[in-house]
Protein backbone atom coordinates (compact mmCIF):
# COMPACT_ATOMS: atom_id res chain seq x y z
CA UNK A 1 0.00 0.00 0.00
CA UNK A 2 1.70 3.08 -0.91
CA UNK A 3 -0.62 6.36 0.50
CA UNK A 4 -0.82 9.59 -0.95
CA UNK A 5 -1.48 12.43 1.44
CA UNK A 6 -1.69 15.82 0.90
CA UNK A 7 0.13 17.42 4.19
CA UNK A 8 2.43 13.72 3.90
CA UNK A 9 4.50 12.20 1.65
CA UNK A 10 3.96 10.08 -1.39
CA UNK A 11 6.56 7.53 -3.03
CA UNK A 12 7.41 9.91 -5.30
CA UNK A 13 8.67 12.64 -3.24
CA UNK A 14 9.91 10.38 -1.05
CA UNK A 15 12.53 8.82 -3.32
CA UNK A 16 13.05 12.53 -5.06
CA UNK A 17 14.54 13.79 -1.55
CA UNK A 18 16.22 10.45 -0.84
CA UNK A 19 18.23 11.03 -4.06
CA UNK A 20 18.72 14.49 -3.69
CA UNK A 21 20.19 13.48 0.08
CA UNK A 22 22.23 10.78 -0.98
CA UNK A 23 20.53 8.76 0.84
CA UNK A 24 19.24 6.54 -2.27
CA UNK A 25 22.86 5.43 -4.21
CA UNK A 26 23.05 3.41 -7.63
CA UNK A 27 25.68 1.23 -8.20
CA UNK A 28 27.10 -2.13 -7.12
CA UNK A 29 26.77 -2.49 -3.18
CA UNK A 30 26.85 -5.63 -0.65
CA UNK A 31 23.90 -5.62 1.58
CA UNK A 32 23.52 -6.31 5.20
CA UNK A 33 21.61 -9.16 3.84
CA UNK A 34 24.66 -10.65 2.11
CA UNK A 35 23.02 -9.90 -1.20
CA UNK A 36 24.58 -7.79 -3.80
CA UNK A 37 22.33 -5.48 -5.55
CA UNK A 38 22.33 -2.37 -7.89
CA UNK A 39 20.90 -0.01 -5.38
CA UNK A 40 21.59 0.77 -1.48
CA UNK A 41 19.28 2.89 0.28
CA UNK A 42 21.30 4.48 3.53
CA UNK A 43 18.00 6.08 5.11
CA UNK A 44 19.97 7.95 7.57
CA UNK A 45 20.83 10.16 5.15
CA UNK A 46 17.31 11.00 4.93
CA UNK A 47 16.26 10.34 8.49
CA UNK A 48 18.63 13.39 9.78
CA UNK A 49 16.06 15.98 8.65
CA UNK A 50 12.77 16.08 10.88
CA UNK A 51 10.70 17.91 8.67
CA UNK A 52 11.24 14.91 5.94
CA UNK A 53 11.33 12.11 8.30
CA UNK A 54 7.99 13.88 10.26
CA UNK A 55 6.29 14.15 6.67
CA UNK A 56 6.77 10.10 6.20
CA UNK A 57 6.21 9.16 9.31
CA UNK A 58 2.50 11.45 9.32
CA UNK A 59 2.08 9.29 6.67
CA UNK A 60 1.99 6.28 7.97
CA UNK A 61 0.33 7.55 10.71
CA UNK A 62 -3.13 8.54 8.84
CA UNK A 63 -3.15 4.72 6.81
CA UNK A 64 -2.99 3.07 10.10
CA UNK A 65 -5.30 5.23 12.07
CA UNK A 66 -8.45 2.70 12.02
CA UNK A 67 -5.58 0.16 13.58
CA UNK A 68 -5.82 1.65 17.07
CA UNK A 69 -1.85 1.51 17.75
CA UNK A 70 -0.97 1.06 21.61
CA UNK A 71 3.01 0.99 20.76
CA UNK A 72 5.38 1.81 17.81
CA UNK A 73 8.51 -0.66 17.99
CA UNK A 74 11.57 -0.39 15.36
CA UNK A 75 14.81 -2.12 15.41
CA UNK A 76 17.95 -0.77 16.10
CA UNK A 77 19.85 0.69 14.88
CA UNK A 78 18.06 1.87 11.38
CA UNK A 79 14.63 2.50 13.07
CA UNK A 80 15.15 3.81 15.94
CA UNK A 81 14.95 7.46 14.49
CA UNK A 82 11.72 6.81 12.39
CA UNK A 83 10.08 4.23 14.89
CA UNK A 84 10.22 7.53 17.11
CA UNK A 85 8.55 9.95 14.46
CA UNK A 86 5.83 7.38 13.59
CA UNK A 87 4.96 7.32 17.23
CA UNK A 88 4.95 10.71 17.60
CA UNK A 89 2.86 10.89 14.88
CA UNK A 90 0.54 8.63 16.14
CA UNK A 91 0.24 9.69 19.56
CA UNK A 92 1.68 6.90 20.95
CA UNK A 93 5.00 5.47 22.85
CA UNK A 94 7.91 4.37 20.82
CA UNK A 95 10.20 1.84 21.66
CA UNK A 96 13.13 -0.03 20.10
CA UNK A 97 14.69 -3.58 19.93
CA UNK A 98 18.16 -4.19 19.94
CA UNK A 99 20.37 -7.42 19.96
CA UNK A 100 21.87 -8.94 22.91
CA UNK A 101 24.34 -11.95 22.13
CA UNK A 102 23.22 -11.93 18.75
CA UNK A 103 19.48 -12.21 19.65
CA UNK A 104 17.00 -9.33 19.39
CA UNK A 105 15.73 -8.55 22.32
CA UNK A 106 13.45 -5.38 24.27
CA UNK A 107 16.16 -3.98 26.32
CA UNK A 108 16.55 -0.88 29.10
CA UNK A 109 13.58 -1.21 30.72
CA UNK A 110 10.89 -1.05 27.92
CA UNK A 111 8.27 -3.07 28.60
CA UNK A 112 4.86 -3.95 26.69
CA UNK A 113 1.08 -4.94 28.81
CA UNK A 114 -0.39 -8.46 27.43
CA UNK A 115 -2.06 -7.48 24.28
CA UNK A 116 -1.01 -3.97 23.27
CA UNK A 117 -1.57 -2.95 19.70
CA UNK A 118 2.61 -2.79 17.98
CA UNK A 119 3.15 -1.45 14.48
CA UNK A 120 6.44 -2.13 13.77
CA UNK A 121 8.60 -0.08 11.83
CA UNK A 122 11.57 -0.58 9.26
CA UNK A 123 13.28 2.11 7.11
CA UNK A 124 13.93 -0.42 4.37
CA UNK A 125 12.76 -3.81 3.92
CA UNK A 126 14.77 -6.35 2.01
CA UNK A 127 14.62 -9.59 3.05
CA UNK A 128 12.06 -8.59 6.49
CA UNK A 129 14.21 -10.99 8.26
CA UNK A 130 14.84 -8.15 11.36
CA UNK A 131 11.63 -7.14 11.30
CA UNK A 132 10.17 -10.72 11.85
CA UNK A 133 12.58 -10.71 14.33
CA UNK A 134 11.02 -7.97 16.37
CA UNK A 135 7.46 -9.37 15.37
CA UNK A 136 9.01 -12.78 16.71
CA UNK A 137 10.13 -11.35 20.29
CA UNK A 138 6.96 -8.67 20.55
CA UNK A 139 4.51 -11.72 20.09
CA UNK A 140 6.47 -13.68 23.06
CA UNK A 141 6.08 -10.50 25.15
CA UNK A 142 2.09 -11.07 24.50
CA UNK A 143 1.57 -8.68 22.30
CA UNK A 144 -0.24 -8.30 19.37
CA UNK A 145 1.63 -6.88 15.89
CA UNK A 146 -1.47 -5.70 14.10
CA UNK A 147 0.89 -4.55 11.16
CA UNK A 148 4.14 -3.67 9.81
CA UNK A 149 5.80 -0.50 7.97
CA UNK A 150 8.10 0.72 6.30
CA UNK A 151 9.84 4.19 4.40
CA UNK A 152 11.48 1.83 1.34
CA UNK A 153 10.43 -2.45 0.27
CA UNK A 154 12.08 -3.61 -2.11
CA UNK A 155 11.37 -7.22 -1.24
CA UNK A 156 9.12 -7.77 -3.95
CA UNK A 157 5.93 -8.44 -1.95
CA UNK A 158 4.98 -8.68 1.98
CA UNK A 159 7.40 -10.96 3.73
CA UNK A 160 4.90 -11.05 6.86
CA UNK A 161 2.11 -12.65 4.86
CA UNK A 162 2.60 -15.93 6.00
CA UNK A 163 2.33 -14.30 9.79
CA UNK A 164 -1.15 -12.44 8.73
CA UNK A 165 0.33 -9.15 9.25
CA UNK A 166 -0.06 -6.85 6.53
CA UNK A 167 2.54 -4.08 5.36
CA UNK A 168 2.25 -0.26 4.64
CA UNK A 169 5.31 0.66 2.65
CA UNK A 170 5.15 4.35 1.16
CA UNK A 171 7.56 3.37 -1.49
CA UNK A 172 7.45 -0.15 -3.17
CA UNK A 173 10.93 -0.06 -4.93
CA UNK A 174 12.39 -3.07 -7.46
CA UNK A 175 15.85 -3.12 -6.47
CA UNK A 176 17.52 -6.27 -8.39
CA UNK A 177 19.22 -8.34 -5.93
CA UNK A 178 21.37 -11.53 -6.63
CA UNK A 179 23.80 -14.08 -4.48
CA UNK A 180 27.38 -12.98 -4.68
CA UNK A 181 28.14 -16.11 -6.69
CA UNK A 182 25.57 -15.05 -9.38
CA UNK A 183 25.88 -11.63 -9.49
CA UNK A 184 26.33 -9.80 -12.64
CA UNK A 185 28.30 -6.94 -11.53
CA UNK A 186 30.93 -9.39 -9.75
CA UNK A 187 31.14 -10.94 -13.29
CA UNK A 188 31.53 -8.18 -14.96
CA UNK A 189 34.79 -7.38 -12.85
CA UNK A 190 33.11 -5.14 -10.27
CA UNK A 191 33.19 -4.94 -6.88
CA UNK A 192 30.60 -4.88 -4.12
CA UNK A 193 30.74 -1.94 -1.73
CA UNK A 194 29.27 -1.53 1.50
CA UNK A 195 28.48 2.01 1.75
CA UNK A 196 27.21 1.93 5.99
CA UNK A 197 30.99 0.63 6.46
CA UNK A 198 33.02 3.17 4.33
CA UNK A 199 34.28 5.61 6.16
CA UNK A 200 32.40 8.75 6.93
CA UNK A 201 29.73 6.52 6.07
Amino acid sequence: MTPTVGQGMDSATLLESMRAKKALLEGHFELSSGLHSDRYFQCALFLQYPKESGAAAQSIARVVKELNIDVVVGPAMGAVTFSYEVGRACGTRALFTERKEGEMALRRGFSLEEGERVLVVEDVLTTGGSAREVILVLESLGAKVVSAACLVNRSGGNPFQDMGIPLVSLSDVEARTWQPAECPLCAAGGKAVKPGSRPGA
